[in-house]
């Protein structure tokens, strides 16, 4: 997710300082993991020097100048083209459970009881936002789903693999 283009959404309905910029974030998008200020100022420092943002104001607080920030027409033109541009879907490649079930296998330990705690696991996680799917918004539900759906490939990779251990365990034996 890129944080600057975000930031820069959210100034596009009004000047923010970036404090508010940072309660706006955590309420659409941060419900797990909040943003610290270090890096909405940072990201603001970026954005400044490369004129997606300017000072719009200063206001004096109870600590340091309270800047207030608002988004330029190339901030605009950059949220659009961004919003314009698929995202690369991400391959798990190079998964660490895989290396896991591999490495289990050249050690002559119990790769079936990786995978099966593995399964644990991810069927654990599955609960946890089944919960917390049932009892959340609309953000939340579709926040859920999109990790659930997830979880139920990996699940699906899991049963497949455990079924092709013997042929695995050929091939990297070798």
């Amino acid at each position: 997710m890129s944080l600057g283009q975000i930031l820069l959404g959210l100034l596009e309905s009004q000047p923010r300082h970036g404090y508010d910029l940072k309660r706006a974030y955590d309420e659409q998008f941060g419900r797990t993991r909040s943003l610290h200020y270090g890096q909405v100022y940072s990201t603001l420092s970026r954005l400044l020097k490369s004129g997606l943002v300017e000072v719009e104001g200063v206001e004096p607080g109870d600590g340091p100048e309270r800047k207030r920030y608002a988004i330029t027409e190339a901030g605009v033109t950059d949220v659009g083209e961004w919003l314009a541009r698929a995202e690369s879907p991400e391959p798990y490649l190079q998964n660490t459970l895989y290396a896991k079930v591999v490495l289990a296998l050249l050690t002559d330990r119990p790769a079936a009881e990786v995978l099966d705690l593995q399964r644990t696991e991810h069927l654990r996680q599955m609960r946890v936002l089944t919960r917390r799917k049932d009892e959340g918004d609309l953000a939340d539900q579709l926040i859920c789903d999109h990790a659930l759906f997830h979880l139920e490939a990996d699940l699906r990779w899991l049963e497949l693999t455990a079924a092709r251990l013997d042929e695995l365990r050929g091939q990297v034996g070798r």
